[in-house]
């Protein structure tokens, strides 16, 4: 009786085999994994997807006066192609965005560079210094600039008493230019971070190793460095060209009527003039330029880093 008493106690707290549910996530690994991701995929989904979705079926509906006819047609479509204007931004705010994201990543480089292999000590104190122009608004530091570029600002009063002009240089504000000139400064710890956190990553023992094969500095940066903080740099141009061909607040702060970009007249159509079909085909059009414009940078970066590592090889 004791024996059995004992076999069936131990029967009880043995654990049982899973069934059902609990059996397909002790399985599958990859199941507890998305279980796991839901939460945050179903924010994802309704903060993104969802209003995407809403812009989409907007595009193919007409303004009618006051009122919204949703019958669908292709009229807004056709639209961006019967005003050139409009695909004259488009072109031209990918052009400004794709100048912003290379002046930003060539400054910036040597920041980042500078941070993962000649400080030693107080790496967090550069970083929060990097980020202390950002404490402030987007709008403080674009507001900044248009004082420093301005008819009466620093640069212009400083350029006349030093003698070096006699009258303001209008050129420096309300123009393309500027609107470069501010974006690339707002994106700065953007592109810095990414590119340090690629840097940091290489394994230093590599470049010892190609220093002993007869490699010297710059033929060690080309060959190793380079190559290697690709992912950052790849990452870093992402953050920057996606988000400014679309800024719409710059151009219109420093940009005038010359630095206007597509944004501003996305964000017209939604505002003044209240024509939110064609605002979401514009949109539509944007996100598909930046789509193709993305792809096609994803494609060279990694036809040079392969060729890169072939070389290396």
């Amino acid at each position: 009786m004791a024996n059995k008493a004992i076999a069936a106690s131990a029967a009880r707290a043995a654990p049982r085999p899973a069934s059902g549910v609990s059996a397909f996530f002790l399985k599958h690994e990859w199941a507890r994994g998305y279980t796991l991701l839901s939460p945050t995929l179903g924010v994802m989904i309704i903060a993104m997807c969802v209003p995407v979705f809403m812009l989409t079926a907007h595009s193919f509906w007409t303004q009618n006066y006051l009122t919204i006819d949703k019958t669908f047609t292709f009229a807004n479509y056709v639209q961006f192609w019967e005003k050139e204007i409009y695909f004259k931004l488009l072109v031209k705010s990918i052009k400004i965005s794709a100048i912003v994201t290379f002046t930003t990543v060539v400054l910036a480089y040597p920041m980042a560079y500078f941070m993962a292999f000649k400080v030693k000590k107080n790496k967090l104190v550069w970083l929060i210094l990097i980020t202390v122009p950002f404490w402030t608004s987007f709008l403080l530091r674009v507001f900044a600039w248009k004082i420093i570029l301005g008819f009466n600002g620093v640069i212009n009063s400083g350029l006349i008493s030093l003698g070096l002009i006699q009258e303001p240089l209008e050129f420096l504000l309300y123009n393309p230019t500027a609107v470069i000139i501010t974006l690339a400064h707002a994106w700065a710890a953007f592109v810095i971070l990414p590119i340090y956190v690629s840097l940091e990553k290489i394994d230093r023992s590599l470049l010892e190793a190609a220093t002993d094969l007869g490699d010297g500095p710059v033929s060690r940066f080309l060959r190793v460095t380079l190559p290697l903080s690709m992912p950052g740099v790849i990452a870093a141009c992402l953050f920057v060209f996606i988000p400014t061909v679309g800024d719409y607040v710059t151009p219109k702060l420093v940009g005038g009527t010359e630095g206007i970009m597509i944004g501003n007249i996305i964000q017209s159509q939604f505002g003044k003039a209240n024509n939110w079909p064609l605002g979401s085909a514009l949109s539509i059009y944007m996100v598909f330029g930046i789509t193709l414009c993305v792809l096609g940078f994803l494609l060279v970066a990694r036809l040079i880093t392969k060729g890169g590592s072939l070389k290396a090889s």
